[in-house]
């Protein structure tokens, strides 16, 4: 049985790790309420990362790995950003996990 997430008067569903079933379900308000149920509170760095993460997914219909991720922030943020220890210092514990189920993206296969 999928877990819910209730937010703007709808049920949304979950999977069993608190990933959207649904991914056309995700908006900002979404990524807020999934960021709260994390314990984050999203800012402006943030975004640019999940945003990032969620263009990629869209072009590519992929989830990088972590290196790949890193990669492509350095190529798209800046140098300074291309780095794990920021993906880390924004997004704790397991950051793609993370960022996938905030950016309503499916949970990555290629993380333990």
């Amino acid at each position: 049985m999928a877990n819910t997430l209730k937010i703007k008067g709808k049920q949304l569903k979950l999977d069993k790790h608190g990933y959207l079933l649904e991914l056309t379900d995700w908006d900002q308000v979404v990524a807020e309420a999934l960021a709260d149920k994390e314990g984050l509170n999203l800012h402006k760095k943030h975004w640019e990362l999940i945003n990032l993460l969620r263009n990629f997914h869209q072009q590519s219909g992929l989830i990088p790995s972590t290196r790949v991720l890193v990669k492509l922030m350095a190529k798209e943020l800046g140098e300074d950003k291309g780095k794990s220890v920021y993906l880390m210092s924004l997004f704790p514990g397991t950051p793609l996990k993370t960022i996938c189920k905030i950016a309503g993206l499916p949970r990555p296969t290629n993380c333990v």
